[in-house]
């Protein structure tokens, strides 16, 4: 059986996301005998002919007066395949925070339009909301296609739409699916009405979608909750692993001490032995050393560590009717196993939702709105950015005089701006400059084959006459980047750095040519934003080369070194690269010799 998806449902108001759980339920066969017969007699007394699926969701009575959603309403059900959990969330602009508490866990968002009405401003809200929470797979379900003949122009209208509008999003993963949730069309069977659409039912694709890779295995974090001692002879430290695999044997650092150590052994439920611990696992760690560890503090590993920082950037989400966040008010900030006291020292703008307009005369945040601010806590935070850790990188605010949870806020990075660094414009425009720049970004494995076409294609556009500059990974780790290690923070500073230069660069009107490995695909789409934003061309060259081809070439001998254990953390060993899924030009080696290639990228930027 796969593993356990978690689900939030979305959309705007009556548009059936209640019916469509419903008809997950029912037409799964999970609904128990009783649960039917009293939708049954519920839809009788409503006077329906046939039973309301809504009602098995719709579970309290304000909402059934109401006919809409108000509270998130939680519900379990299993197939040979799946087990799955979904948040049935309020679709009504009023009740944002429920939205934004029940999808903050979520695997994958549905999101419901309704086929008549479009794509309204609530399907755009709760898209940018499961952005904002960093749900990795969104679902569009184009409801009611009974009510609009089955038209397939219809749906492609509709999901156009759509698409233009989550181009501005941090979506990795769209689909889009045509149902009737009311019939049954397409949510657990395929529909036979609409026999132009080639993908899967919904269930199906719930079935088979792909979470395990979602989950961050490469940071390791161990917040420590609790600390067990029954005896003297005995000191584990018990927590649930926030990100990473840890295994005895390795080699750990305690934060905000720095002390090292490793892992002895790690008992899991019941106090089994395990062979190693993973995100989202409740264990107790038991190191080789005794060291002075409280809860709050940390385990990771020595060369991948979180931020350590008082002031950060965060979006906070207002939870309360009773009050307004205000700057300068204290709170209690709880992150991880940590509560320390904090203040918000600036609210840099107030977010509308519905239009994505920033509002930067905002004095404060009331129920519902959300906004970025800039947080300051009396004691350090260890933290990572939220989109890379959702639970190294959340948290709640807790006012101090009611002890009432008024809150909810995702990091997005520690605070780096101050307001005495400008930027210096120049008066040379780029226009002005005799050649245009733009920056080639060549990602792949080591030993895919990336340096030598980038040394071939920067002396190729020399020889042109076109100015080109190559910032090869190795070259920079001997100066700019010598400082850092290949832990995932660090490849991720070095992915930020690069990006840099290469803009720099580009402005200059000299084509950035970048060889780098650069693993993970937020860090390559960081680099692309931040050109885009500039109005840069970035061009992303995938470097598809197989790793047993790369094995064979080892230029370096980096491979055979990893075989033997004395390289950890080796990308395609037993680190992970995340290929490109959208690059503009994809290079292999069935394409031709690196002089082939090279041409073949020079005939891409002439195109």
């Amino acid at each position: 059986m796969g593993p356990l998806l978690r689900i939030a449902t979305a959309g705007s108001v009556d548009d059936g996301k209640s019916t469509l759980i419903g008809r997950l339920l029912y037409d799964s066969k999970t609904i128990f005998t009783d649960q039917l017969a009293a939708v049954e007699r519920t839809s009788r007394e409503r006077g329906a002919d046939t039973p309301d699926l809504s009602l098995l969701t719709d579970g309290l009575r304000a909402e059934r007066e109401q006919g809409i959603t108000i509270d998130v309403a939680y519900r379990y059900f299993a197939t040979p395949k799946r087990k799955f959990v979904i948040a049935d969330t309020p679709g009504h602009l009023q009740y944002t925070r429920n939205m934004v508490t029940g999808a903050s866990t979520a695997d994958l968002a549905l999101v419901l339009v309704d086929a008549r009405k479009g794509v309204l401003e609530q399907s755009r809200r709760h898209a940018f909301i499961a952005s904002l929470l960093g749900i990795p797979h969104l679902v569009v379900c184009v409801n009611k296609m009974d009510l609009v003949g089955w038209s397939r122009e219809r749906f492609e209208e509709i999901r156009e739409e759509f698409r233009r509008f989550s181009i501005k999003l941090d979506v990795p993963d769209l689909s889009f699916i045509p149902v009737s949730a009311l019939l049954g069309d397409n949510v657990v069977n395929r529909s036979a009405e609409m026999p132009w659409y080639e993908g899967s039912s919904l269930l199906h694709h719930l079935e088979e979608v792909h979470v395990a890779s979602d989950q961050n295995l490469i940071d390791a974090r161990f917040p420590v909750q609790y600390v067990i001692r029954p005896h003297q002879d005995f000191r584990g430290y018990a927590g649930t692993v926030a990100g990473g695999v840890f295994r005895p044997g390795d080699e750990v650092t305690v934060l905000p001490s720095g002390f090292s150590s490793t892992v002895e052994r790690i008992w899991g439920p019941g106090g089994r032995e395990v062979a190693e611990a993973f995100a989202p696992q409740a264990v107790t760690m038991e190191l080789a050393d005794h060291i002075d560890i409280s809860r709050g503090d940390l385990i990771c590993r020595p060369n991948n560590r979180p931020h350590v920082g008082q002031d950060l950037d965060a979006m906070v989400c207002w939870l309360t009717e009773q009050s307004e966040l205000r700057p300068g008010a204290r709170y209690t900030v709880k992150h991880t196993s940590q509560a320390v006291t904090g203040s918000v020292r600036e609210l840099d703008y107030r977010l509308d939702i519905n239009t994505l307009h920033r509002d930067e005369s905002a004095a404060g945040l009331a129920l519902n709105e959300i906004g970025r601010v800039r947080l300051h806590t009396r004691t350090p935070l260890l933290f990572d950015p939220y989109k890379r850790n959702r639970g190294t990188g959340s948290f709640i605010l807790v006012d101090e005089a009611t002890n009432n949870t008024v809150a909810a806020g995702m990091v997005l990075g520690p605070r780096v701006a101050a307001s005495h660094v400008v930027w210096h414009g120049s008066a040379v425009t780029r226009d002005q400059r005799a050649t245009r720049g733009r920056t080639i970004w060549l990602t792949g494995l080591s030993g895919s084959g990336k340096s030598t076409i980038a040394v071939e294609l920067e002396r190729r556009l020399v020889a042109a006459g076109r100015p080109a500059y190559l910032l090869d990974g190795d070259n920079l780790r001997h100066g700019l980047n010598s400082d850092l290690g290949f832990g995932a923070a660090d490849r991720t500073e070095n992915v930020r750095r690069t990006g840099a230069v290469a803009r720099l660069l580009a402005d200059a009107g000299t084509v950035a040519i970048v060889s780098l490995i650069s693993p993970y695909a937020a860090d390559r789409a960081a680099v692309r934003a931040a050109h885009e934003a500039e109005g840069l061309p970035f061009v992303e060259v995938f470097v598809d080369t197989p790793i047993a081809d790369c094995q064979a070439r080892d230029p370096k001998g980096l491979y055979a070194k990893a075989a033997a254990g004395e390289i950890r953390g080796f990308t395609g060993v037993d680190d992970p690269y995340e290929a490109p899924e959208r690059a503009e030009l994809v290079l292999r080696p069935t394409d031709g010799d690196p002089a082939a290639l090279a041409a073949t990228v020079l005939a891409f930027l002439d195109r």
